[in-house]
C-alpha cells in the first residue's frame, strides 16, 4: 500500500491518508468543499461547494497516478437531497465516464459542509 498526499487538496482533518494506492486502485478520503490555500470553505451554496469538491478530488487523483476518467466507484454524501439537481450537474461535468454512484443524504458532515464525495479509480 502506498499512501498519497498532495497539497493541492486539503490535509486530513483526522488520523487518515487523503488517498490510499492499493491492487492498482486509487481509494480517496471523502473529500469536503474546503480550499487548501485558505483551509476554509469558501462558497456558501452546493454549486460552489461541489465545484471545489472536484478540484480537492482532482488533484488527490493526479498525485496517485489516476484521473476522473479512470474512476469506478463514487460515494456522495449531501446534507440536503433537496440539493441533488444542482450537485448533479457539476458532477456530471467531472465524471463523464459515468462510474458507478451512491449518493446519500446524511445529517451533518464535516465543518458543516454541504457535500462529501470519495472516489476508487484504477491507476495509470
Amino acid at each position: 500500500m502506498q499512501k498519497i498526499h498532495t497539497n493541492k487538496a486539503p490535509a486530513a482533518v483526522g488520523p487518515y491518508s487523503q488517498a490510499m494506492v492499493s491492487g492498482g486502485l486509487v481509494f480517496t478520503s471523502g473529500q469536503i468543499a474546503i480550499d487548501p490555500a485558505t483551509n476554509a470553505a469558501e462558497a456558501d451554496d452546493i454549486t460552489g461547494q461541489t465545484e471545489q469538491v472536484m478540484k480537492n478530488l482532482g488533484a488527490v487523483l493526479e498525485a496517485a497516478g489516476s484521473s476522473f476518467g479512470k474512476a469506478v466507484k463514487t460515494t456522495c454524501f449531501l446534507a440536503d437531497m433537496n440539493d441533488f439537481a444542482a450537485f448533479n450537474e457539476v458532477y456530471g461535468r467531472y465524471f463523464t465516464s459515468l462510474p458507478a454512484r451512491s449518493c446519500v443524504a446524511v445529517k451533518t458532515l464535516p465543518k458543516n459542509v454541504l457535500v462529501e464525495v470519495e472516489v476508487i479509480a484504477e491507476i495509470g
